[in-house]
């Protein structure tokens, strides 16, 4: 079955940092562009970063670069986001996607989910949680 697994997510202090992963399966993950997502409590999915099929391209968000960096190793499956000096804001479940109509996007610098899938499309994605 084609679906993607998020999880590193936890509960740290301002200033901390976690690691997220992004691990695909049923489908090869090296074929697809990847974009991270997050969703604050009541507030929209935005977009917060994105790598192209080799990892040879990358886009943050304003409000995280410098703090988050996104990697892959299509030889795992998998696609990280390696969020340092964490901060209160952060806060949100975040997804990953591969619907290029989701991350295309991304890589032009707009931020905001560009199309409305369900939330089967989306599962169940990771918490981070950050104190001040």
């Amino acid at each position: 079955q084609f679906h993607l697994v998020e999880s590193g997510g936890g509960s740290v202090q301002s200033g901390g940092s976690l690691r997220l992963s992004c691990v695909a399966s049923g489908f090869n993950l090296g074929t697809y562009a990847i974009g991270w997502f997050r969703r604050a409590p009541g507030k929209e999915r935005e977009g917060v970063a994105c790598i192209g099929k080799n990892g040879d391209i990358t886009n943050y968000q304003e409000s995280v670069k410098g703090r988050f960096t996104i990697s892959r190793d299509n030889a795992k499956n998998t696609v990280y986001l390696q969020m340092n000096s964490l901060k209160p804001e952060d806060t949100a479940v975040y997804y990953c996607a591969e619907d290029w109509d989701l991350v295309a996007p991304l890589f032009s610098g707009y931020w905001k989910e560009s199309i409305r899938k369900n939330d089967d499309y989306w599962g169940q994605g990771t918490q981070v949680t950050v104190s001040s």
